[in-house]
């Protein structure tokens, strides 16, 4: 090929991954890559970019992982790789006015919650089963039984049903469920959209129900599951102005390549671990051709692992 260029090329940080071995056998005279996250993990997610790009400029991966590791974390330390990449990279933020007057303003909410009566106890409940657990475990169990007890804690926060699987989800029954209804009552009044992302797939049904009875009208789901032509009905659907007034996302398959610029406000209803996800999610409302400020709400329950 002449050119070859990789949109959302972040998709290829993964050195090992099939996907990013069937790209870098692309043969080319020139490569570009477009990515609003070229570092979403770790500094090995760069050399997996450039390995692409400018091959050989970073070395070997090894020779990168020792050379980074001399470098350190802090700012100051990292200056020379900053030095040896900047020639190759051409960075937009969307906040430099210079090159983009009308963008509004975003602004981050952290949204505290608490834990319903019945919330608490499963937690307690929960947090006491690990500790008991994790005695007798040592080595890679270990660590999977505390991951796994990760997101168990993360669905009682979401909600009880969420965590036993019952399927009834009562909104009295969760703290967030109440608060996500007490913030969208006054956009479903003032005729304004929201998008709200969950890490979680199987409590966007929901969340879409719960949604759909503040707003007076249905909104649309999408998530891994979702058609990738269907996708793009969604989009248009939704940035009609009398078109649908929400939209639930799991947050790794909407995340990227969506433009729902006719949303002002955006909710993360559950966490990621990973803030550059989280804000790459964001950015499917914060974009250029929104002309409305953007209001981000971060759901956290107070006084558990969020």
């Amino acid at each position: 090929w002449g050119l070859v260029v990789l949109d959302e090329a972040q998709a290829i940080k993964n050195a090992q991954a099939k996907q990013t071995h069937a790209v870098k056998a692309l043969r080319a005279r020139h490569r570009l890559l477009l990515t609003g996250t070229p570092v979403e993990n770790s500094l090995t997610d760069l050399w997996s970019l450039f390995d692409f790009g400018s091959p050989g400029l970073l070395g070997a991966a090894s020779e990168f992982k020792a050379f980074t590791r001399r470098l350190g974390t802090d700012h100051a330390g990292l200056a020379p790789l900053r030095a040896l990449v900047r020639p190759y990279i051409l960075r937009r933020l969307k906040t430099d006015r210079r090159v983009i007057t009308d963008l509004p303003d975003k602004t981050e909410l952290q949204v505290y919650c608490g834990l319903t009566r019945g919330q608490a106890a499963l937690y307690a409940k929960a947090v006491d089963a690990l500790a008991s657990e994790v005695q007798s475990l040592e080595g890679i169990r270990r660590r999977g039984v505390i991951l796994a007890y990760l997101t168990r804690f993360k669905q009682i926060c979401n909600h009880p049903s969420h965590y036993s699987g019952d399927g009834q989800y009562v909104p009295k029954d969760s703290a967030k469920f109440l608060r996500l209804q007490e913030l969208c009552a006054p956009l479903a009044e003032a005729g304004e959209k929201v998008l709200v992302f969950t890490q979680f797939r199987e409590i966007c049904a929901p969340l879409a129900a719960l949604l759909a009875e503040s707003f007076g009208r249905p909104g649309l789901v999408l998530h891994g599951g979702t058609p990738i032509a269907r996708r793009g009905d969604m989009v248009a659907q939704f940035q009609q102005d009398d078109g649908p007034p929400f939209m639930v996302l799991s947050l790794k398959a909407g995340g990227t390549g969506l433009n729902l610029t006719a949303a002002g406000h955006v909710v993360h209803f559950d966490r990621w671990w990973n803030p550059a996800v989280e804000n790459q999610a964001t950015d499917r409302a914060y974009r250029i051709g929104q002309h409305k400020n953007v209001l981000v709400h971060k759901f956290v329950c107070r006084g558990t692992l969020e």
